[in-house]
């Protein structure tokens, strides 16, 4: 999952939005958490998302949509964790952080969203950035395919 985190961090950085800024490390959780459960839970690629809403001008506040899509059909599950379990929490966590989340279906999958309100301005990039990753993969904002491939974390 270190492959998406670097992702989306650079996105957050040409977005306006600070690395070490509290809502950044915030998405980041969200993030991992979101792609995590795509890829472990269903064995599949999953095409991780961000959209920075606002009114389109630089400089205004809006929200940061978080998206995961998936292959497989089967709803998300919330759990509750006891003590020493090792999964479980995903969800929870999700909930606890964003301001809002949910799913649909999306063609034979689904998609998994989260959205988190930005508190503060932040420039509008003029240009997306792309990414070049692992492979010599180029993905585009606003969207990457993550695998559970060896090497991602």
């Amino acid at each position: 999952m270190g492959r998406a985190r670097r992702w989306a961090r650079s996105r957050l950085v040409g977005s306006g939005i600070g690395d070490d800024e509290p809502l950044a490390e915030t998405l980041i959780l969200l993030i991992s958490e979101l792609v995590t459960n795509a890829v472990v839970h269903t064995g599949c690629p999953a095409v991780l998302r961000m959209l920075f809403g606002g009114g389109g001008g630089a400089g205004e506040a809006g929200t940061v949509r978080v998206e995961v899509a998936d292959a497989s059909d089967c709803p998300p599950r919330p759990r509750h964790a006891e003590g020493d379990d090792t999964g479980g929490r995903g969800l929870e966590l999700v909930d606890g952080l964003a301001d809002r989340w949910g799913w649909q279906s999306e063609g034979a999958g689904k998609q998994i969203w989260c959205e988190v309100d930005r508190g503060a301005p932040a420039a509008v990039p003029e240009a997306p950035p792309k990414v070049v990753v692992q492979g010599g993969e180029v993905c585009e904002p606003p969207s990457c395919v993550f695998t559970n491939a060896t090497g991602l974390a």
